[in-house]
């Protein structure tokens, strides 16, 4: 794939995943996901919006051996930052900081678009049950911040680079089976809550970001203002406000765009 045109590899994987993607299994689980969550949609509407998803996911990972080419600046750009004034703020105020999103369009692109403006972002991720997989995420960081596995391990080193000023960047849309139910379009789902608990242990911004696919190989990245975290005497109320708060962000960002989320993940419980 790295041998070809980003634009002519994105339009294979998504070709490809389109084409496939609807036979297999997870298929299931995203057409379940997607009936209880729009339940006034035709079966017409969810195929298409199945057949879509795939597209985009398909896409996206053709892209990674092209996210070098991503650009931001200039004629040839694909990347449009929307308030991008956000992302500065938080590299000048000499505070960590947390950057969030969720497995929307291409979600690679979130630490893209910080490293441009010069923070290096290090990564909460999921660790891959598969060896090879987990090279190729550590390939693609090359250059870039630490990749923090999910877990006690990763929790302590991500306390250690938040206490050097570092930055996070996380996606907080995955089912944690461990983690605390929060309300996401109605239905509680089991939710991480390792955002708001950074957030109130260190007192810093945390900043939404939503990805949109445009069109093939064009983006727009949008950042939000911080998201204001309450901090009283109870604590573990203080945590479930803010990620009640996330979830809704994240359920507003997938009814816009319902083609470019991870419906075939299993974000709730059977």
């Amino acid at each position: 794939m790295r041998m070809l045109p980003l634009r002519t590899a994105s339009a294979m994987g998504g070709a490809l995943a389109r084409t496939f993607g609807p036979l297999l299994g997870a298929t299931k689980t995203a057409r379940r996901n997607l009936k209880k969550t729009f339940p006034e949609k035709s079966d017409i509407e969810i195929d298409d919006i199945i057949k879509k998803m795939w597209d985009n996911l398909g896409r996206t990972i053709f892209e990674y051996p092209h996210l070098d080419q991503f650009k931001f600046d200039g004629p040839d750009a694909n990347v449009e930052v929307v308030r991008n004034e956000l992302i500065v703020q938080l590299r000048d105020d000499d505070k960590p900081g947390i950057f969030f999103s969720g497995h929307f369009a291409n979600w690679e692109v979130l630490a893209l678009a910080a490293m441009n403006e010069g923070i290096p972002i290090h990564l909460i991720y999921r660790a891959p049950n598969n060896p090879y997989v987990e090279n190729v995420f550590r390939q693609r960081q090359v250059g870039r911040g630490e990749l923090i596995p999910k877990g006690s391990e990763g929790a302590r080193q991500a306390i250690k680079l938040l206490n050097g000023g570092g930055h996070l960047g996380m996606l907080v849309d995955q089912k944690m089976n461990d983690g605390i139910p929060i309300p996401f379009f109605g239905r509680d789902a089991m939710t991480a809550p390792a955002l708001a608990q950074f957030a109130l242990k260190f007192d810093m911004p945390v900043l939404p970001v939503q990805i949109e696919r445009i069109e093939g190989v064009r983006f727009r990245i949008t950042c939000y203002p911080p998201l204001p975290i309450r901090k009283t005497a109870n604590r573990q109320d203080d945590i479930k406000a803010a990620m009640t708060n996330v979830n809704k962000i994240m359920e507003t960002w997938a009814r816009q765009n319902p083609e470019q989320w991870l419906w075939i993940h299993n974000r709730w419980p059977d």
